[in-house]
Formats: structure tokens, C-alpha cells, sequence
């Protein structure tokens, strides 16, 4: 067995249980490199290579404050993990369930990895729409976990939502974008697209040269991408309809029940 087998199996047994991930000790990744390692190798034992695309977390200087992290770190994206607007979870099948305001999109072309331009980024893009990501509140301290095995577990998250694809992309300014959530028609955060690394398709280039990206082979066409939170994640107390709305973008709506 592999460092990166052993730190995946760590993980799914800390998931299935629905228990707190703490600090992995002498098992744990040493940097960012094998952490992404260890999420390829997760990624293997959850029957989700290639996976259906990436989200990028702390893309937002609010949410690398959050995090204490100084830039943006990927994870991928399972299938099963994700439903169209309207549809619906159960919240006890989440360990602390959360969800981010997110500007998404899906590729039309690949991405090999490799350094990449906004223009390039923009160019392999098919489709844009408003997105939640579901994510989880399986750590403690953040600082004790350590960067690498944050990265391993993919950054938090536990699932998305799909939107309806915007009309007139490519004409849309996405850095205007704006975006609010909202848990049981309360308004919880707002942001513009601007705030994920000065522009969404900027976080989009900075993905297709990642560690995710090395490691999985680059992005493909027909994956999709959670660009990044406008907002901090909102923490959910229990069954709630939760609305993003983008200006530009439209609406996603996710229940759980």
C-alpha cells in the first residue's frame, strides 16, 4: 500500500463514519503535491476517475482568510455527488453540512495541464450558470489538519448543484456577476465575481495548472467547475431550502429535507 492509499483509506473511514478528520500524524501528506496524490487515490477508491470536474476552494480573499491558507487549492468533483436545481438532499446524510454561493461553468473543450491563460480559460468554456457547492464541517483545527491533508480530503466538499446554463455566455461579464444566498428566504452573503482571484475565468487558469490538475490529467470537456464562493460557507442547523442567485447568472435551489 501507497502513503497516498494509506492517507485515502484514513479518509473514507473517518467519512462513513461521519466523524471528525483530525490531524493524520506521521501518515499525513508533507506537502501540497502529495496531498493532491492522496486525493487522486481517493478519487480512485470512490469510482469517480475521471471525475465530473473540480471546485476550486478559497479562490475569494474572504474565504482564504476563513481558511487560513495564503491561495486557492482544488478538489474533484464525483458524480453521484451532484444534482440539478431542484432537487433535494437529506441533511443527515452530510457530517455538518454547509453550502457556498458559487459561480460554475462546464468546459467545452480540454485544458491539458499546464500554465493557461484567462483567454485560453475562456475560450474552453461551454456553458456558465449560478451553482451551490455542499460542503462539510469535518475538521477541527484547521492549522493541526495542515494544508496538505485538507487537500486530500478535497477542501471541504460534499457535493453540488447545477443551475441552468446562463443565456448570451460568452458575452457575459462574469467579474460583474452578482451573487446572493439565501436559507429559507434569509439573505446569508452576497459577493461579485470579481472577488474569485479578480476575475472567475483568472481561477479557471489558475485550475488548469494546479496540483489537481497534474494529477488528474488535465480538465476535460463536458466537466464541470465550481469556480469559488462569493461568500463565506453558510453552516445549515437543519432541513432548509437554500436559493444562490446571480444577476447574470440565474437561480439554483437545493432542499434538504
Amino acid at each position: 500500500m501507497t502513503d497516498a492509499d494509506l492517507i485515502a483509506d484514513l479518509i473514507l473511514a473517518a467519512r462513513r463514519a461521519q466523524r471528525q478528520l483530525d490531524s493524520l500524524g506521521p501518515a499525513a501528506p508533507e506537502d501540497a503535491a502529495a496531498g493532491y496524490a492522496a486525493q487522486f487515490a481517493l478519487a480512485l477508491k470512490m469510482d469517480a476517475v475521471p471525475p465530473a470536474g473540480f471546485k476550486i476552494g478559497a479562490t475569494a480573499k474572504v474565504m482564504q482568510d476563513y481558511l487560513g491558507l495564503t491561495g486557492p487549492a482544488a478538489g474533484f468533483v464525483a458524480r453521484d455527488g451532484l444534482l440539478e436545481t431542484g432537487g433535494s438532499a437529506r441533511f443527515t446524510d452530510f457530517r455538518k453540512p454547509g453550502v457556498e454561493c458559487e459561480v460554475a461553468l462546464r468546459l467545452g473543450a480540454d485544458l491539458p495541464p499546464g500554465p493557461c491563460s484567462r483567454d485560453q480559460a475562456g475560450a474552453a468554456v461551454a456553458e456558465v450558470f449560478a451553482g451551490i457547492e455542499i460542503v462539510e464541517g469535518r475538521y477541527g483545527d484547521l492549522v493541526a489538519l495542515g494544508t496538505p491533508t485538507l487537500i486530500a480530503d478535497q477542501v471541504f466538499h460534499a457535493g453540488g448543484v447545477l443551475g441552468i446554463p446562463a443565456p448570451g455566455w460568452p458575452a457575459i461579464d462574469l467579474a460583474a456577476a452578482r451573487g446572493e444566498i439565501f436559507v429559507d428566504g434569509v439573505s446569508r452573503g452576497s459577493g461579485v465575481g470579481a472577488d474569485l482571484l479578480g476575475h472567475p475565468l483568472a481561477a479557471l487558469a489558475w485550475l488548469a495548472d494546479s496540483g489537481a490538475a497534474h494529477a488528474f490529467g488535465g480538465l476535460k470537456a463536458r466537466q464541470v467547475v465550481f469556480l469559488g464562493s462569493v461568500t463565506p460557507p453558510i453552516w445549515l442547523d437543519g432541513p432548509c431550502e437554500v436559493v444562490v442567485q446571480f444577476d447574470l447568472l440565474g437561480t439554483t435551489r437545493l432542499r434538504f429535507t
